[in-house]
């Protein structure tokens, strides 16, 4: 999300010069980080092969075949907020810094971290807001065998995702038309 939101005022050298659909720089954006992502994965499973040779309480199911899914959705949520943020800074610039910023607390707000479980139920919702929250569990109920959260939940991440991808290209589509003179 951060480097994609960086996309009008990083790139208005190349947007001024010659056309082509803009939507592509942050598809590259997120494409290349999803590169990185397979090298971390492997890294990932590296791991859980050592931890189940080891023995540690740590049971792959089937789950695991919903992730290539779940990489997609992680993948658009996070395009789409990156170009929401983009076509938000070309107007004002110091909201990139707020994201900055923010984007790391944020990860606070899922369950990365810590397990879904130990929040309380009062305060669960507030998680469960974060489209993320499903996405995580999903992983964690694949790869290790147990989640606080029920799957049906990744339909309402989902939903979330694909609307937050609409809004962001819709934004973005109309930002891109005046950017140059802003940038």
């Amino acid at each position: 999300m951060i480097r994609t939101s960086t996309t009008f005022v990083a790139n208005a050298n190349i947007f001024g010069k010659v056309y082509f659909p803009r939507l592509c720089v942050p598809i590259s954006v997120v494409i290349s980080n999803l590169a990185r992502f397979v090298t971390q994965f492997l890294v990932f499973i590296a791991f859980l092969t050592y931890f189940l040779i080891r023995g540690a309480d740590v049971h792959p199911n089937a789950w695991l075949l919903v992730a290539p899914l779940l990489v997609i959705l992680q993948a658009a949520l996070g395009l789409g907020c990156g170009i929401i943020v983009s076509a938000s800074t070309t107007r004002y610039r110091d909201f990139q810094q707020l994201v900055n910023f923010g984007a790391p607390l944020v990860m606070y707000a899922c369950p990365v971290i810590y397990p879904l479980s130990i929040v309380p139920s009062r305060y669960r919702w507030l998680i469960l807001a974060n489209p993320m929250t499903p996405i995580i569990e999903m992983f964690r109920l694949g790869f290790l065998g147990h989640s606080s959260l029920a799957p049906i939940y990744l339909l309402s991440s989902a939903a979330s995702t694909l609307m937050i991808l609409l809004v962001g290209v819709l934004l973005f589509n109309r930002v891109e038309r005046t950017f140059m003179d802003t940038v």
